[in-house]
């Protein structure tokens, strides 16, 4: 069975490939985005198997 470790983090509307391309590099798959607090911001969750 799979035992996964997660991730929240804030990702900006601007740099928004960037930040998931550096999330993804590290093994992380994006489970969700949703809306930050303001507008130039989002929040992702992250999961990947613990190693």
């Amino acid at each position: 069975m799979t035992t996964w470790e997660y991730l929240t983090a804030p990702v900006l509307v601007h740099a928004t490939k960037q930040i998931l391309d550096n999330f993804g590099a590290e093994g992380w798959e994006l489970v969700q985005i949703v809306p930050g607090m303001n507008p130039e911001n989002l929040v992702a969750y992250f999961k990947r198997p613990v190693q």
